[in-house]
């Protein structure tokens, strides 16, 4: 099993690997094209982007969506909602019927005034339990959105000068997002407002290389206090607070970012309408 690697770059490429529902299938890429391996036969099929139908179990979907020429870099499904949400490296989010799967609504991430995305820049999705509303991590914000209307609702942004954001991800019960960034260190936010809950210093997981960032940040499917974090040096931890406060902290009186609900705009196809309140 060998992934396409011959347009990559290796320092800049993350690696990774999906199984379908029944362990039929596999997906895995290298930072090239994604490969499909059957299980059975290890028949290798390309796509530029591929995700599982949310109710088939071992079908693949192909999906060949042009967002000018920007590589895909998130996709999830609303089981509820049965559409597809793809995120794009140039910052454009889409929603997908599953009805022929055109495209229904399309709309841009707006960034901070000034602020420029760096080019390994990617946003990324992840739907909330309720089905209904996603999370956007981008390296400049945190955003909650309604997805029928394509609506920002919640908005965190990063400080200007501030170490932009790697990673973040929803705790197994959505009450929580936990996000890190490139300076190592980690922040929780309660979900329902995007408010700081509390802030881990690279110093209390870091014991010696302090040149390393998280890549990969993982919920506990169990334990809503309790995620994972994969180290640009190779190196994994497991964080949760401690036994005796039993969950992460309070919200603190400064933040080192600023939260908005954005009132609710019209979508607008190829264009960013969200503005902070």
């Amino acid at each position: 099993m060998t992934n396409d690697v011959a347009e990559t770059n290796p320092e800049e490429s993350v690696a990774c690997f999906a199984l379908s529902k029944h362990d039929s299938y596999v997906m895995s890429a290298s930072g090239g094209k994604i490969s499909l391996f059957n299980m059975m036969t290890f028949k290798v099929t390309f796509s530029y982007c591929l995700t599982f139908e949310v109710r088939q179990t071992n079908s693949p979907l192909r999906l060949k969506a042009s967002l000018k020429d920007k590589r895909i870099s998130g996709l999830a499904f609303s089981h509820v909602l049965i559409v597809l949400v793809s995120s794009g490296a140039n910052a454009q989010i889409c929603v997908w019927s599953s009805d022929g799967w055109e495209k229904q609504k399309t709309r841009y991430v707006q960034l901070p005034p000034g602020r420029t995305p760096s080019p390994q820049s990617d946003t990324r999705v992840q739907f909330h339990h309720d089905q209904a509303h996603f999370l956007l991590v981008h390296e400049t914000q945190l955003a909650i959105y309604e997805t029928t209307k394509l609506e920002c609702v919640k908005q965190w942004i990063q400080r200007e000068n501030s170490a932009l954001i790697s990673r973040a991800t929803f705790s197994c019960d959505s009450e929580l997002i936990y996000a890190s960034f490139f300076d190592a260190t980690v922040c929780v936010f309660t979900a329902s407002h995007l408010r700081l809950r509390c802030k881990i210093n690279p110093f209390a997981y870091l014991t010696s290389n302090l040149n390393v960032h998280p890549m990969v940040i993982a919920a506990h499917p169990q334990e809503p206090n309790q995620f994972s974090l994969g180290l640009s040096d190779g190196i994994v931890h497991v964080l949760e607070p401690f036994e005796s406060d039993g969950r992460w902290g309070v919200p603190p009186p400064v933040d080192n970012g600023s939260t908005s609900t954005v009132p609710a705009t019209p979508p607008a196809a190829g264009s960013g309408s969200e503005q902070p309140a």
